[in-house]
């Protein structure tokens, strides 16, 4: 596959996790219960996505394979919890997103992906390999956190407590080891949407266990909303995790993690301009922000000529 394909897949991924967020965010808003959101989510893009695995042949021989692969031990324990990082990110956009917004929420993953992208690709663990830490994508990556630091210019920082602007953080760092041990499981069962089966199914487990521990200890939530765009988080969430399996390989994780970041930003953007959160930093800053990431991709694939 072309590279400038593959990273038109990242930005496009980048696009769906944005509007997402703000459709989790908003549905754990509604329900005054962002972890019961999250359940919501993660179980309706289980339900589709074992629908889907049970009708096509490919999903059928997909799953063929990884049980094969678990029961003979060829396919090591670690692939197969890629779903807590899922979990962890749509339990973040219930709990956080309908109150810091989509852009801060967004600049927050790429902190968390830059590092942790380079990180993964200099030993190794995507699928593509050990991919050299070149100076340009070093740059790339410092473009990217500095797009954040900017973000949280214009009072941000007190307007919000500071364990919601960790959380982006972290959920960066997940998202970015969950579509390397994604690909990784993809390789060997050969279908993306059993790898983002054994996500859903792992996901879906965590965030039950842990709604139903909230509401046993915090009470029950809001009555359901009836607005059926509030549900349709879990197919977003479907559609880009196997788009992701399926194109890390031809990009690396540093520069798949690149490009999505830049569809969220963008799409963030317009959302929050369109739909302002409680703590945001202004347009100007947004935008300025939105330059500097898209920056952080140009420098990084960009064939520059070595000295």
């Amino acid at each position: 596959m072309p590279a400038w394909i593959a990273l038109g897949g990242a930005v496009l991924v980048g696009v769906m996790t944005a509007v997402q967020a703000r459709i989790n965010g908003q549905l754990g808003l509604r329900l005054d219960d962002g972890l019961l959101a999250a359940a919501i989510s993660f179980g309706s893009g289980l339900v589709l996505l074992i629908l889907l695995s049970a009708a096509l042949p490919a999903g059928r021989r997909g799953v063929g394979r990884l049980v094969t692969g678990v029961r003979e031990r060829t396919i090591p324990w670690w692939m197969l919890v890629g779903g807590a990082a899922g979990a962890f990110t749509v339990a973040t956009q219930g709990v956080a997103v309908a109150i810091i917004g989509v852009s801060l929420f967004t600049v927050g993953v790429v902190a968390g992906q830059a590092v942790c992208g380079l990180v993964l690709d200099r030993i190794g663990y995507g699928p593509s390999g050990v991919v050299a830490v070149t100076m340009p994508r070093v740059a790339g990556g410092a473009l990217a956190i500095l797009a954040v630091v900017i973000s949280l210019q214009g009072g941000v920082l007190g307007q919000v407590p500071w364990w919601m602007l960790l959380m982006p953080l972290i959920t960066g760092i997940g998202i970015s080891w969950q579509q390397a041990t994604n690909g990784r499981l993809r390789q060997r069962v050969g279908s993306p949407m059993t790898a983002t089966l054994v996500n859903f199914i792992g996901g879906t487990a965590i965030l039950v266990v842990a709604a139903a521990i909230h509401i046993a200890i915090a009470g029950p939530p809001r009555a359901l909303p009836t607005d059926a765009w509030l549900y349709v988080g879990g197919v977003l969430g479907l559609v880009y995790i196997m788009l992701s399996a399926a194109l890390i390989a031809y990009t690396g994780v540093l520069l798949f993690g690149l490009g999505s970041v830049t569809g969220q930003l963008i799409t963030a953007y317009l959302l929050d301009l369109l739909w302002p959160a409680e703590a945001h930093s202004g347009w100007l800053i947004g935008l300025l922000t939105i330059a500097i990431a898209a920056g952080s991709v140009i420098v990084a694939v960009a064939p520059w000529r070595r000295a």
